[in-house]
């Protein structure tokens, strides 16, 4: 059996980590991993809705993962808080 990778930083403290919401959270972190962009433009590239994207960026924002910046339309961008991935 294959064992799923999640991004380091999609595991929250808060609450509990259901695979589906890993999953969710390992897109939005790898979007935003390449540059920062807003709630639609990280939604469209994430390939999940726009609600779904707005709820876990905005638990991202709780544990400071993320941070957004600007007026509307918000730019999310990653903190560098959190666990790192490891590379060779």
């Amino acid at each position: 059996m294959l064992k799923k990778v999640f991004h380091p930083n999609a595991y929250l403290t808060s609450i509990r980590n259901v695979t589906r919401g890993l999953r969710a959270r390992t897109r939005i972190l790898s979007v935003l991993e390449k540059k920062s962009a807003d709630a639609k433009t990280t939604a469209k590239e994430a390939g999940l809705s726009y609600s779904v994207v707005l709820h876990h960026l905005k638990l991202l924002m709780a544990e400071d993962i993320v941070d957004r910046k600007g007026g509307r339309p918000y730019s999310w961008t990653l903190t560098g808080v959190g666990q790192k991935r490891l590379t060779n």
